[in-house]
C-alpha cells in the first residue's frame, strides 16, 4: 500500500483512538457521579481505555516510528476536539476568570 496513504491512515486511527479514550473518559466521569461505586467505574474504565489505545498503537505502528508518531498526533488532536465538544455551555466559559476582590 502507498506509504502516504498509510501515514494518513495512521493519523486518522490515532484520532479515532483519541475519541474513544477521551470520550470514554467523559462518559465515565458522568456515569461515576451517580454510581454507588465510582472508584470501580473510574479504575475499570482506565484499564479498558489504556488497553484499547495501547493495542491500537502497537498493532498499527508495525515497528514504524513515523506511523506511531502520527497516531500520537491524531490522538492529541482528538483530545482537543473532545474537550471542545464536551465543554458545558455558558457565559463563564468564554472569558478568563476574574480575580477575586480583596478586603480593604
Amino acid at each position: 500500500m502507498n506509504e502516504t496513504l498509510m501515514m494518513a491512515l495512521a493519523w486518522v486511527l490515532g484520532a479515532v483512538l483519541g475519541v474513544v479514550f477521551f470520550g470514554g473518559l467523559c462518559w465515565t466521569v458522568r456515569k461515576s457521579l451517580y454510581s454507588k461505586h465510582p472508584a470501580l467505574w473510574i479504575f475499570g474504565s482506565l484499564i479498558l481505555r489504556i488497553s484499547i489505545v495501547a493495542a491500537g498503537f502497537y498493532l498499527f505502528s508495525g515497528h514504524y516510528w513515523g506511523r506511531l508518531l502520527l497516531c500520537l498526533l491524531g490522538f492529541i488532536a482528538a483530545r482537543f476536539g473532545v474537550i471542545r465538544l464536551t465543554r458545558p455551555s455558558g457565559q463563564n466559559q468564554t472569558g478568563p476568570a476574574q480575580e477575586a476582590t480583596h478586603a480593604p
